[in-house]
């Protein structure tokens, strides 16, 4: 067991498998030094547990949750492009999206769940520039959305 799924484990968390592209992607993607995910649902057992708009039918708190699990999911996908998630020499971009009500402006607060589990979870090697984005829908309904970028040791 690699030491970041040591830490996972520490945490109660398990590394799920890979979420299966629901189009024409691949959840992750290598280049050069570089691990760049797709857009990660908070899908869980292969189905999302919540879905609707942050703000109306889905609460900023649980959209948190969603986050986490998304960030999550997201470590899953760099997995399965490098093997071994001890090779991440830290997370560089974050990217969230936030199926938002037309008053919620809580964004960066649902998002603050993928990054502080990768804080969690990675220590000084989760900290990340990052963007969280209000948009109007995303695939499925989900709630959530969460993309990371991540630079491998050499």
């Amino acid at each position: 067991m690699s030491a970041i799924e040591a830490r996972l484990a520490e945490l109660g968390l398990t590394l799920p498998a890979v979420v299966p592209p629901l189009a024409a992607y691949q959840p992750a993607v290598r280049s050069g030094a570089y691990v760049h995910t797709s857009g990660q649902l908070p899908m869980v057992d292969g189905k999302l547990p919540v879905t609707g708009k942050v703000g109306a039918e889905v609460t900023a708190e649980e959209a948190k949750e969603l986050a986490r699990v998304c960030a999550l999911n997201a470590l899953a996908a760099v997995k399965s492009v490098v093997g071994d998630l001890d090779r991440i020499a830290r997370v560089v971009k974050v990217t969230g999206f936030v199926a938002s009500a037309s008053d919620f402006t809580g964004q960066p607060g649902v998002v603050n769940g993928a990054s502080e589990l990768l804080g969690e979870v990675l220590g000084d090697k989760g900290v990340h520039a990052r963007s969280a984005v209000g948009v109007a829908v995303l695939p499925l309904d989900a709630p959530v959305e969460v993309e990371v970028q991540v630079e491998l040791e050499p």
